[in-house]
This record gives structure tokens, C-alpha cells and sequence, in this order.
């Protein structure tokens, strides 16, 4: 399914557009499935090693890993796609009724960019949850208040978490959550039309200071599982605390035309469509899984830009 005109159309008036029911429990539930598997081994690891008392394994999806995390943040730490690297993940990369959306914005020669993103967002008020295990000392307390507020996202533009070289490169956004989000729960939210001042409203540390966020209506996205949220690059957005009783799941991925900087070169990223070269897709996980643990070794930590460009950078949507 490509985006209708209607739907192109309001991408790139507004900056972004959301595809209802876009997927289905077929593309989504494999992935829920791969992380809970992971989830589920990890615990018993944990559980073995006397780590955490608990496997909580009766649990929902949404509440499992949170009452784990009250003990140990061992899981919550490596729950990213970089390090969990879980193969029902990489399938969905490259899933068939995403990549249609994503072609009528990116082109029929599409890259997934290693800046790709699993979200565990956990409840603010997970230390109140009922359910065995509160935690130990006010140190684990503090750690564990310092992880969520991690999950509240400041006001930033994804244009900011690449280097230089993919500046003026169109890179998509695809947001999707795997639970149905909301205000109570820690839905996006954005300001729209943005993107026509082809500017990056740089700041000290990461993010968009409140001094410097640009004029606009502030939206909230509420969305359904199986809904999709294309974005610009250049659209502010943020996250807003959880104050539901569970964790808010979500996937954050990018995609561009294949041969053009992807702004982190030191991470590996992989062709999923190609009209002209069908065999340069990658459908291996085991070289998928290879590229990140070779790259990780070499650079575990990401390292900065070198500059902030003030001017306006020209980026040329594909078409």
C-alpha cells in the first residue's frame, strides 16, 4: 500500500503524516514475539544468578519487563535494536507493507540507516507498581528514577543525531508503536511545518532548548498499534511521561535512498528494497548481526558531531 496523494500531500505540507492501520498482528506479532522470547531468556539468566527474585512470567507484555527492571536493569539496558539484535527484529526492517510507504517517499532504492531504535518506555510511577520486588536502597531508587526519566524524550529534530556528511540527505523517520500510546502512556508529540525552514535549531547539549524551539502549534499523536508515523527529519518532536501502569513500546527506524550518507558510517546499515538490484538486499541475519557486533567493538560509543551548521541546508526529498 503507497501513500495515497491525499497522504503525500500532507507529508509534505505538514512535515509528517500517520498511516492508520498501515500493519497488521502478522507483520507486528512476530517482532512482540522476539522480544519477549528475549526478555524471557535473559530473565532466567537473571533468575539463575540470583539477580532478581522473580521471572514474572505470567505477565502481559507491556508489564513484564517493567516489574523485572524494579530489580534488575540488566535488560532494560540492552532491550535497543543494536544490542538485543533479536532476528524477528531484522525481518520486520525490511517488512513489505512498510517499505511501500516508505517508497513513495524515499524511492524504489531504499537503505535502512543504522540509526534504528526499540523503545521500552517504562511507567513513571514504576516503583508504586503492586507486584513483588520494590527495589533495594535508595541507590537502586535513584538508578532506576534516572532510567525514566531517560525514556521522556526533550524536544529534538533526528536531523541532530547524525554527522555532516548526511546534512543535506533526506532520512525518514518511521515511528511505530507495538502497543496502542496515548497522552497517558507517552505519546510523540511534534510541531508541524517546520521542515520548510530547512533549519536544525542546535542547542548546548542534545536536544532543542526552550529558548530556541521554533513557533507552532505542539500536536499529540495518539496512535493504535499498526498505525505508522512518517516523519521529516527536520519535524521537533518529543516524547511526555508514562503515568500508565505499563511500559510503552515503540520502534524508531530510518530509511533512505541507497548510496547516500547515512551520517553514522562507523555503523553498518543494509539495503532492503532495490527495483534495480534485488540481489544487493540483504535477507542474511547472520552478516546483519555479524556487522553490529564488529562495529560495536570498535565503537561502542557514538562519537559527536564536529559542527553545527547554522545556515539552512537544502534536502531534497526523492522525486
Amino acid at each position: 500500500m503507497s501513500l495515497t496523494q491525499d497522504q503525500l500531500r500532507h507529508f509534505l505540507d505538514e512535515g509528517y503524516v500517520i498511516v492508520e492501520g498501515a500493519l497488521t498482528g502478522d507483520d507486528l506479532d512476530p517482532v512482540i514475539s522476539g522480544i519477549e522470547a528475549f526478555v524471557d531468556e535473559r530473565a532466567r539468566e537473571l533468575h539463575r544468578e540470583g539477580l532478581i527474585s522473580d521471572l514474572h512470567e505470567t505477565e502481559s507484555f507491556e508489564r513484564r519487563l517493567a516489574l523485572i527492571t524494579r530489580e534488575n536493569a540488566a535488560i532494560y539496558d540492552d532491550i535497543d535494536i543494536m544490542n538485543m539484535r533479536a532476528e524477528a527484529v531484522f525481518r520486520f526492517l525490511g517488512n513489505g507493507r512498510m517499505l511501500d510507504l516508505v517508497e513513495s517517499l524515499v524511492g524504489p532504492e531504499i537503505t535502512c540507516s543504522p540509526i534504528q531504535h526499540l523503545r521500552a518506555k517504562l511507567p513513571e510511577g514504576l516503583n508504586s507498581l503492586p507486584g513483588h520486588g520494590n527495589g533495594g536502597g535508595t541507590g537502586e531508587e535513584d538508578a532506576l528514577a534516572a532510567r525514566i526519566r531517560e525514556n521522556v524524550a526533550p524536544w529534538h529534530q533526528d536531523a541532530q543525531v547524525h554527522h555532516e556528511d548526511a546534512d543535506p540527505v533526506f532520512i525518514l523517520t518511521v515511528w511505530l508503536p507495538l502497543c496502542d500510546t496515548d497522552e497517558e502512556n507517552g505519546c510523540l508529540q511534534i510541531i508541524p511545518r517546520v521542515h520548510h525552514s530547512r533549519t536544525v535549531y542546535w542547542s548546548e547539549g542534545f536536544g532543542i532548548e526552550e529558548g530556541r524551539l521554533p513557533e507552532g502549534e505542539v500536536l499529540s499523536l495518539p496512535m493504535r498499534k499498526g498505525d505508522v508515523l512518517l516523519m521529516h527529519k527536520l519535524i521537533p518532536h518529543r516524547s511526555i511521561p508514562n503515568r500508565s501502569g505499563t511500559i510503552r513500546w515503540s520502534l524508531d527506524l530510518r530509511y533512505q535512498q541507497t548510496g547516500l550518507p547515512t551520517g553514522r558510517s562507523f555503523y553498518p546499515n543494509f539495503i532492503v528494497r532495490s527495483r534495480r538490484h534485488p540481489e544487493f538486499v540483504l535477507s542474511d541475519y547472520g552478516t546483519w548481526n555479524r556487522g553490529w557486533e564488529e562495529a560495536l567493538k570498535v565503537t561502542a560509543q557514538r562519537p559527536p558531531r564536529k559542527n553545527k551548521p547554522t545556515e539552512p541546508t537544502p534536502i531534497r526529498i526523492y522525486g
